[in-house]
C-alpha cells in the first residue's frame, strides 16, 4: 500500500490536539497547584461625597448661630451658605464653614468630610479608614477613662450650673455651688461617643487667645463606613471675663453630628 505523508501529519495534529485539551478546551488551567487571582477586599460604602454646604438647615445653622438672624435679610442669605474649603479632589475631600458676630458673642462653625479609598487590595476602604480615624482618636490624647463606657449613675448636679468650663481665679477661691471641679465636670471630659455612626469621639478645648481673650471650641468626629466626619463648633465671648459654656457647645455639636449620619445613611 502507498505511504501517504500528507495523511500521516493530519493524524498526528489530531492526536497532538486531543492529547493536550481538556474538555473545556481549558487543561493548563485546570492543573493543581496553578496560580489562583486573590479577590479584591471590598470597596467602601460611599463613592461620592454630599455638599457640606448644603448639608445644614437654615433653622439648625440659626440655632449654632444666632448673629446672623440679626444681620440685614440679603447678608442674612450669604451667612447661611457658607464658604466651602479649598480643596484639590471633592470626591475624596470637601468642607464648610459659617461664622456670625452677635452682640455677647462669635461663633463658627465647620464641617469636614474625608471619603477614604484603599489602595491596598488586601485591605477594604473601611478598613483603611477605620486606621485613619484611630490616628484622629489618639491624636486628639483623650483622657484614659474617655475609653471607659460613661457612668450610669445620673449627675445630681442642677442643669443650669457652669460645667466644662475652666474656673475662674474667683471660683477658684472657693467652692462652686458646694460641688468639686471634678464632679461638675465628669461628664464634659473629652470622651468615646456611643451610637454615633461607626465610632466617634468629642473634644473639648478651650484655648486662650492673647493676654485675655478665651474660645472653646468642640469637636466631634465620627466614620460611618469609609467616610469620616469631623464637625467643630467655637464660641469666643465679647467679654474675656465669660468663658464659653461646654455643655451647650457639646450638646449642639452632638446634635448637629447625628443629623449627619442620618444624612449619610439616606
Amino acid at each position: 500500500m502507498a505511504y501517504v505523508p500528507g495523511a500521516a501529519l493530519l493524524a498526528a495534529l489530531v492526536v497532538g490536539c486531543s492529547a493536550g485539551t481538556g474538555t473545556d478546551g481549558s487543561a493548563a488551567d485546570s492543573r493543581p497547584g496553578g496560580p489562583t487571582a486573590s479577590p479584591a477586599a471590598p470597596a467602601g460604602k460611599y463613592r461620592t461625597l454630599p455638599d457640606p454646604c448644603r448639608s445644614v438647615t437654615h433653622s439648625t445653622l440659626k440655632d449654632l448661630l444666632p448673629g446672623v438672624a440679626e444681620l440685614p435679610e440679603d447678608q442674612q442669605e450669604k451667612a447661611y451658605a457658607g464658604t466651602a474649603s479649598v480643596t484639590y479632589d471633592t470626591d475624596r475631600r470637601v468642607g464648610c464653614t459659617w461664622k456670625a458676630e452677635a452682640p455677647d458673642s462669635s461663633r463658627s462653625l465647620s464641617l469636614d468630610f474625608e471619603r477614604v479609598v484603599s489602595y491596598d487590595t488586601s485591605v477594604s476602604d473601611d478598613d483603611r479608614a477605620d486606621e485613619v480615624y484611630g490616628k484622629k482618636e489618639a491624636a486628639a490624647h483623650l483622657p484614659s477613662s474617655a475609653s471607659d463606657s460613661p457612668s450610669d449613675s445620673p449627675s445630681d448636679s442642677p442643669s443650669d450650673s457652669p460645667s466644662g468650663s475652666a474656673p475662674s481665679d474667683e471660683e477658684t477661691d472657693g467652692e462652686t455651688d458646694g460641688k468639686s471641679g471634678d464632679a461638675a465636670t465628669e461628664d464634659l471630659q473629652p470622651r468615646v461617643l456611643d451610637n454615633l455612626g461607626d465610632a466617634a469621639f468629642l473634644d473639648d478645648l478651650l484655648i486662650q487667645a492673647g493676654s485675655t481673650a478665651q474660645h472653646r471650641t468642640v469637636s466631634v468626629v465620627f466614620r460611618t463606613s469609609n467616610v469620616i466626619v469631623t464637625v467643630q463648633y467655637t464660641e469666643q465671648p465679647a467679654l474675656s471675663t465669660e468663658i464659653p459654656d461646654s455643655k451647650e457647645l457639646q450638646e449642639k455639636a452632638q446634635a448637629l453630628a447625628r443629623k449627619l449620619v442620618d444624612k449619610f445613611s439616606e
